[in-house]
């Protein structure tokens, strides 16, 4: 008699994902090779999505969603899955995302790495890589975000298209990530984005030292009815703010940074001669 492990969805939402996918599998008398063979899995992959042995990804999900009928609805299995991705993710990131989808206008400052925004889908994946080798993300979970971070870019290709304005300390495009070819064309990104109708972008130079107001990422969002939002983060913690009494220092230090930054013509010009400098 096989031995069937008891699942408990109330133990996080993973678990809660893979009993559910069990509960429509046996509503349709189903075993699990038989799902699997639908979906073109094993059945052993399906079997340790349901114990919550393995995380399930979004390729799985959609198959999962073909294979119910349940694509594109409320039910579907792509929702919860992206619920659990978004659990995953530093509090307030995800409210973000779906709040830089509509903005008007996006600010945004970064330290160290290139915004997801303007990233290179090799350059992402080499982040993600080293997660990877961290041990703090799967392999399947490390493309997900690349393939998520894709889809974002892709939402701001829209009817009405928003300004988005860039700051970069100069770390950004002095710190390699993945090698040089993928830092050398990462670079090359940028100047395109520089050179697009409704963008901005400078680099905020080491030499204005004390000068730059913020150490860690910030972004600003103005939505369609002028109000502006900030998105800051630190290590562990993500805030999403709407508070005019919060919002309003940081719009200001914006504003600051950008007179202390280089202007796009120079910035272009630093990162252009970085390119050469890439070995």
């Amino acid at each position: 008699m096989v031995n069937i492990k008891q699942l408990n969805p109330e133990a996080s939402p993973r678990a809660a994902y893979g009993a559910r996918l069990r509960s429509a599998r046996e509503a349709r008398g189903w075993k699990q090779d038989e799902l699997a063979e639908r979906m073109d899995y094993s059945g052993r992959h399906v079997s340790a999505v349901e114990t919550g042995c393995k995380p399930p990804t979004l390729r799985f999900s959609r198959a999962v969603d073909a294979t119910f009928g349940l694509a594109g609805t409320a039910e579907s299995f792509e929702r919860a899955w992206a619920e659990i991705r978004n659990g995953s993710l530093l509090e307030g990131f995800p409210e973000y995302l779906g709040q830089e989808a509509r903005a008007a206008e996006i600010r945004l400052f970064e330290v160290g790495v290139i915004p997801g925004l303007l990233q290179t889908p090799e350059y992402a994946r080499a982040l993600e890589d080293g997660n990877v080798r961290r041990g703090t993300l799967s392999p399947e979970q490390a493309g997900e975000r690349v393939e998520s971070l894709a889809e974002r870019q892709a939402s701001l290709v829209r009817r009405v298209v928003p300004m988005v304005i860039v700051v970069l300390d100069e770390s950004c495009i002095r710190r390699s990530i993945g090698g040089s070819a993928v830092m050398d064309d990462q670079l090359a990104r940028l100047v395109e984005f520089a050179d697009e109708p409704t963008t901005t972008l400078q680099v905020a130079p080491y030499v204005i030292g004390e000068r730059r107001p913020f150490n860690r990422l910030v972004n600003l969002l103005t939505l369609p009815d002028r109000s502006v939002v900030s998105y800051v983060e630190s290590e562990t913690h993500g805030r999403l703010d709407r508070e005019l009494t919060s919002v309003l220092p940081l719009v200001r230090a914006y504003h600051q940074l950008q007179t202390e930054a280089l202007s796009q013509t120079e910035s272009v010009a630093m990162i252009q001669k970085a390119r050469k400098g890439i070995s």
